[in-house]
Parts: C-alpha cells; structure tokens; sequence
C-alpha cells in the first residue's frame, strides 16, 4: 500500500463513561481540527514533561467569555511558565477577582437601549459600566503605591498589581495566581486597554508618575528566551503572539542563540491568506526564525472558547498525579527593578 497509507482514520465510537482526555485521544486519530486538537494536547503534554520554558500568549476577550479559571489553572499549575497578555484581559481579570462579573446577554441587541443603560456589549456578553468604574478606580488607586522614582516594566507591575489582590480579596484570579507561583505576566500595549486608562486617570490627577518601561519587557522576554528551550502557545495573535515570537529574533541579534522556539500550539479563527499576523503560520515564522526548523507544532483553526477549555481538561487528565509537581525555575520578583532573570 506504499508509504503513504499506513494510518487508518478510526471513526468516534460514543463511549457514555469516556473521559475527556479518552474522547480527545479519538479526535486525534479521524481528520481536520478534531486531528489537530488532539496534537495540540500531544505537544502540550511533550512540553511539560521536557525541559522546555512554556511561553502563552492570549489575546481576544477570552475572561470576560468565561476562561478566566482555565487561564488561572494554567498559570497555577505550571502548565505555562511565562504569560503575555493583552490589557482588557488582564482588567477583565481583576475585574472578577474583586467579585465582579461578565452577564450572559444576546448578540442580537439594542445596543443605543445598553448605552443608556450604561451596559458594555462584547457580542453575547454583558457588563457594568458602573461596575466597570469601580474597577477603574482600584487601579488608579493602586498606581499611587507602585514605585515611583524609575521607569517600571510592565512585568513589575502586574506582579505588584497581583500581590495587591491576592492581599485584597480571598478571590483567585490569573493576576493573584501568577503573583504567588512567581509566573512573570507581560502585557507589551498595556496602554491599549483600561489598566493604561486607569493609570493614566491617575496621571492627570497628579496622583502618580508611574512610567512603563516597554523596551525593558523586550529585554527581559529575550533573556528568558535564552535562558531554555521554549514553547509557545498562542490563543488568538495581536501583539501577545508577536511579542513573544520576536523573542527568539532578539536573543538571535544579541547573539545568545538562534534556534527558534521548539514547539508550537496556536488557536485561532483567522486564516494566512489576508497577511496579517493572527492568521500567520508557523511555517511563515520559520522565515524569520521565530520557530525552530525542526520544531512540533500545530495550529487548531477553532473558537477557543471550545478549543482551550477541551485541551486544557484533557492534559489535566492525562497529568492528574503530576498537577503542581512541574518544577522549573521560579522568577523571583524582589523590588529591585533591575532583576536578573
């Protein structure tokens, strides 16, 4: 039958007592995103069990649809080992950790009848305006106890800013959770989000001088970088993707190593073929280096607010007497501003 046909497609067979992890295993041996989303838990699971530093980005508005816990279990039980997120995550985060919520709503809607009363609409999803302020103004008021006399990473600040929760509310959330594993969190356009309006309310009140230090960010992900193998997984693109992507870029032109990251798991909607980087391929970032030439990756074309959720109970699964034994080296994010990574 040649070299070509030796794996059968197994049809599902519906197994009313099978686990997640046994139902994605199916997946794994039929066709299209159910064969990619398999592999993805495949990789994933690779990863964990090699000396690999485990680098997600997340982009879209995945806590307000409700990932907020998956991300938090991730990040709790070192399933990642380095986050980069957009703004309106990491709000949204610290929206629900001081007990807020997103609402079930409609994305048939009259969107003039929320405006007036003051409900935000994210398609199907609803929240507070009103809410929304309060959480604005913990943010301004926390701005006042960040350091103020030097430029601050973002990393700096959303460790701070997860330190202030984890002692505020008994709530756990992504930015509590990565404060106490000592998981660093990055968010390169903090500015494109609330947190940066917060802090910039803050500004104009004269109440802080806080000031980002972005490039500070692009040094210290190069480090990382260089510091272990990586593996990346991006839900969504944006910048969250491309900033890490363009780590293995940066440590190639400071000269630490020109490798590529070694594994790769992306979900996303967008396709390659309009050129932007959320629909981007791995193949194309092997153009640039980004990827490792030899690396395993895989992207699942899938809405991750089915993808992740699937993926991320079936490697628990598959871990389940390994969850929190994962140890690699904690960040220690002393007050000294100029730490060694």
């Amino acid at each position: 039958m040649g070299r070509f046909l030796k794996k059968p497609v197994k049809p599902i067979s519906i197994e009313p007592d099978a686990t997640v992890d046994a139902f994605v295993k199916q997946l794994s041996e039929i066709s299209f995103q159910a064969r990619n989303l398999g592999t993805a838990v495949n990789i994933w699971d690779r990863m964990t069990q090699d000396d690999t530093l485990i680098l997600f980005g997340l982009a879209g508005a995945m806590v307000p649809a409700g990932l907020r816990e998956v991300v938090s279990f991730l990040v709790r039980n070192r399933f990642i080992d380095c986050l980069v997120s957009t703004g309106a995550n990491l709000f949204h985060d610290c929206h629900e950790t001081l007990g807020y919520s997103h609402w079930r709503g409609s994305h048939i809607a009259d969107d003039a009848t929320l405006k007036e009363e003051s409900i935000d609409r994210i398609y199907d999803t609803y929240a507070s305006e009103t809410e929304f302020r309060h959480t604005d103004e913990f943010i301004t008021r926390f701005a006042r106890e960040v350091p103020q006399d030097e430029p601050i990473t973002t990393r700096e600040f959303l460790y701070l800013l997860g330190k202030k929760l984890a002692e505020s509310t008994e709530n756990n959330g992504i930015l509590s959770c990565a404060y106490k594993a000592g998981v660093p969190i990055y968010c390169p356009a903090i500015g494109d989000s609330a947190i940066g309006i917060a802090v910039a309310i803050g500004t104009s009140r004269k109440e802080n001088r806080v000031v980002f230090d972005i490039v500070g960010d692009v040094l210290e992900t190069a480090r990382l970088a260089a510091s272990s193998p990586t593996g990346v997984i991006y839900v969504g693109g944006g910048t969250p993707k491309n900033f890490i992507q363009q780590s293995e870029v940066t440590t190639a032109i400071l000269g630490d190593t020109d490798t590529g990251h070694r594994y790769a798991i992306q979900i996303i909607t967008d396709p390659p073929h309009w050129g932007g980087l959320s629909g981007c391929t791995f193949e194309e970032a092997q153009s640039w280096g980004k990827i490792a030439m030899d690396a395993m990756k895989v992207t699942v074309y899938s809405d991750a607010t089915i993808a992740l959720p699937l993926i991320v109970t079936a490697l628990a699964s598959r871990r389940r007497d390994n969850l929190q034994k994962r140890k690699l080296p904690r960040f220690e994010m002393a007050r000294s501003l100029k730490v060694s990574l």
